[in-house]
């Protein structure tokens, strides 16, 4: 028995701007059945035959294949309007694709969208029956797990009120539930835990691990990279309809990153109040593993240099870095003063013996100053990407800023260790902090 979940054979979609993509009644599916082996005869697929204008239509995605392998948690990432949720839809045959195959082997289960599925006019509980048959779930199923969806969901209170009165994030909740707890073998995912609250995501974040170790399949969609790094040991990057890079989630992550600052920095000025007198004009990372010098692979040890023009004589020196957040929160700095500094190009080195600092994307500083006058003050582009093993709490919340290696061991009270197995990272979904 073959391991591949789901195989994807050169799948191209294209949609027509302005024309509403076509859904198929009872009576169109028949029809087509029994005409499956003229159109298969002639070549045809399920879309109109009808040559759309290249001016008129777009590609959503162009010519993808890929396998995903049994058990995998697959994280798909991209900026919007990539084709994620157009891949996702055709493995769920919500579309089809104008040219090429999926395969998809075993029950799928799926949250493309918040509420899709639901009427607004049933209650919850009927919502949850309802969803559930059109997921493939039986009455008897449904019936066995009710309880436990609606306490996972968290909408008791609101059970036999309408859907309509439903915030998003309760639709959210509902719907996720119940996809969940079909027990399929293949689990798609659509940035779900976007609308959810913390508590919400915590849940969610913890189901999917309890899907991976059954050793079911879960492709993830998010824009949330601490997500998919936790989650995901293999990440495929879509870039305008396309396999732009994929393999191991660090490294896709990582490069991802890279692209999407290289493009937010392009044509920005990085300098702040620059003088003739000094200038830095680049920073890089010492004896980097791979041709990126601005992307750590590893805690440490770590060397930054940052290359400095300096036009004439400095006196009572100042040099500083310091090491920002995406958010601009100081996370380290330091400084030193030198007597003087003559004119020429300086590399300035320095050897941190290790930078704990958790995966993401940070920002150095640097400041020079002679006599106490600010020369330089440099945002250094471009920015400063970790992509390190996440070590910390699986739970974004409680995972801090530092990325710090642990174990775990237990004593009792005669000093030796029962027989107590600890796993780092793993979440209860029941617990609940007041």
């Amino acid at each position: 028995m073959s391991d591949v979940a789901i195989r994807i054979d050169r799948i191209s979609k294209r949609y027509t701007i302005g024309k509403r993509e076509k859904y198929l009644a009872l009576r169109d599916v028949l029809a087509q059945a029994l005409s499956a082996p003229l159109r298969l005869l002639h070549g045809r697929n399920g879309d109109s035959t009808e040559p759309a204008s290249e001016s008129l239509s777009f590609w959503a995605l162009k010519d993808i294949s890929m396998d995903v392998e049994q058990g995998d948690i697959l994280g798909l990432i991209g900026r919007n309007g990539a084709g994620k949720t157009t891949l996702l839809k055709i493995l769920t045959r919500i579309t089809r694709p104008t040219t090429g195959r999926a395969q998809v082997h075993g029950r799928v289960g799926s949250l493309l969208e918040v509420g899709t599925g639901f009427h607004t006019e049933l209650t919850g509980r009927e919502n949850t029956y309802f969803y559930g048959s059109i997921l493939g779930m039986r009455k008897r199923e449904i019936e066995q797990k009710f309880d436990e969806i609606v306490d996972f969901a968290g909408v008791e209170k609101f059970l036999d009120t309408p859907l309509k009165h439903y915030s998003s994030g309760m639709q959210s909740r509902l719907a996720f539930a119940v996809a969940a707890h079909l027990e399929p073998e293949v689990l798609l995912v659509d940035e779900v835990l976007a609308v959810g609250d913390l508590e919400f995501q915590r849940k969610c974040l913890g189901r999917m691990e309890k899907v991976s170790q059954s050793g079911r399949t879960v492709i993830f969609v998010s824009h949330q990279l601490q997500q998919i790094r936790r989650l995901c040991k293999k990440v495929v990057w879509l870039d305008q309809g396309q396999i732009r890079m994929a393999g191991p989630t660090l490294e896709v992550t990582g490069a991802y990153e890279a692209a999407l600052l290289s493009r937010e920095n392009n044509g920005r000025s990085s300098t702040i109040g620059s003088t003739t007198k000094a200038k830095c004009t680049r920073w890089e990372l010492g004896e980097s593993e791979d041709s990126n010098s601005h992307v750590l692979r590893s805690m440490g040890p770590v060397q930054v240099k940052f290359r400095v023009e300096i036009g004439e004589p400095l006196t009572m020196v100042h040099v500083g870095i310091s090491l920002h957040s995406a958010e601009n929160v100081l996370m380290w700095g330091t400084a030193h003063n030198l007597d003087s500094l003559g004119p020429g190009v300086y590399e300035f080195v320095y050897d941190l013996a290790v930078l704990p600092v958790k995966p993401g994307a940070y920002r150095w500083r640097f400041v020079l100053c002679d006599e106490f006058k600010v020369l330089e003050f440099w945002d250094c582009s471009p920015d400063f990407l970790i992509d390190t093993e996440p070590l910390g709490h699986l739970d974004e919340q409680w995972a801090g800023i530092l990325n710090l290696a642990n174990d775990l061991a237990i004593y009792d009270e005669s000093g030796s260790q029962p027989d107590i197995r600890a796993v780092r990272g793993r979440i209860w979904t029941s617990i609940r902090f007041r």
